[in-house]
């Protein structure tokens, strides 16, 4: 059986923020700072954690995987990220870091039947997952299962939502816009305010430009707001990467579906409740309904 678009979003706005964590806990920074990384600022550790699992990628790989990311601030940190740590390295810690971090998070709701029962569903989800053209996901999908419910739980979060992520890499190659377009197309559309995006390191000549080519195909008003054909464009990326995300959530079926959604829930309320997490973001972070 479909499961309604909206129902789709829905569940990536529950499974985002039980994966996210890896990006803002201190007992990640912890680790990241024991293997060697900077951390002043998240970007050191997330040019290693998140593409660790493609193995030593350089940075085109990396920024075409990645593709919101200016290949300039990617070139940055990788392929440095692998000097002070190997990938497997890297694996080893980030498994390390979100054991901490849930154990933080949950308490004594780790070992919860609640907990379990929602990895078992997260798990029969990813493992549907169709990763064809999805380099993200089939790199997740391609490392070994965890034991602990908990970590379960976190790696199959982690395959959902970068399969969801590639689908919508493959909905804005559809339409047409590159990684910057693509920024300027979504602030314009009220995704978050335009300072949000600055730090994915494109220069403000460079959003200008890719303003200007927007606007001369008609989707940018003069004004920065998109236009009626610029609106309808997003749109179409929005529905599409819904569309393109479904198949692993439909395994489950509607009941199945509705189960996860309960299970997941005090998960989901421990991590947007942290305070860890960005309140104004474009990832699904903190929004349920």
């Amino acid at each position: 059986m479909s499961l309604p678009p909206s129902r789709v979003r829905n569940l990536w706005h529950l499974t985002e923020p039980v994966h996210a964590v890896l990006y803002y806990a201190p007992e990640v920074l912890a680790e990241a700072a024991a293997l060697g990384y900077a951390t002043d600022t998240r970007w050191p550790s997330y040019f290693a954690w998140r593409p660790a699992p493609l193995g030593a990628a350089g940075p085109n790989a990396v920024a075409a995987a990645f593709y919101s990311f200016s290949p300039a601030m990617v070139a940055e940190h990788v392929p440095a990220a692998w000097r002070v740590a190997d990938p497997g390295t890297v694996l080893a810690s980030r498994l390390r870091a979100i054991d901490a971090t849930y154990r933080t998070l949950l308490g004594d709701a780790l070992a919860s039947p609640e907990v379990r029962e929602a990895a078992e569903l997260a798990r029969r989800a990813a493992e549907s997952a169709a990763t064809a053209g999805r380099p993200l996901a089939a790199a997740n999908a391609d490392l070994p299962w965890p034991d602990e419910p908990h970590l379960v739980l976190w790696q199959a979060a982690t395959i959902l939502r970068e399969h969801r992520g590639d689908g919508h890499v493959a909905s804005l190659l559809t339409e047409g816009l590159d990684p910057v377009e693509a920024l300027v197309s979504f602030a314009a559309f009220g995704a978050a305010r335009r300072q949000v995006f600055d730090s994915r390191g494109w220069t403000p000549g460079q959003w200008e430009e890719a303003g200007d080519r927007l606007r001369s195909r008609g989707l940018l008003a003069a004004d920065g707001t998109l236009t009626e054909a610029g609106r309808a464009l997003r749109q179409r990326i929005e529905e599409r990467t819904d569309a393109l995300a479904a198949g692993p959530w439909e395994t489950l079926g509607e009941a199945g579906a509705d189960r996860f959604t309960e299970v997941i829930a005090p998960v989901w309320a421990a991590a947007v409740g942290s305070g860890l997490l960005p309140a104004e973001n474009t990832l699904g972070i903190g929004k349920v309904g």
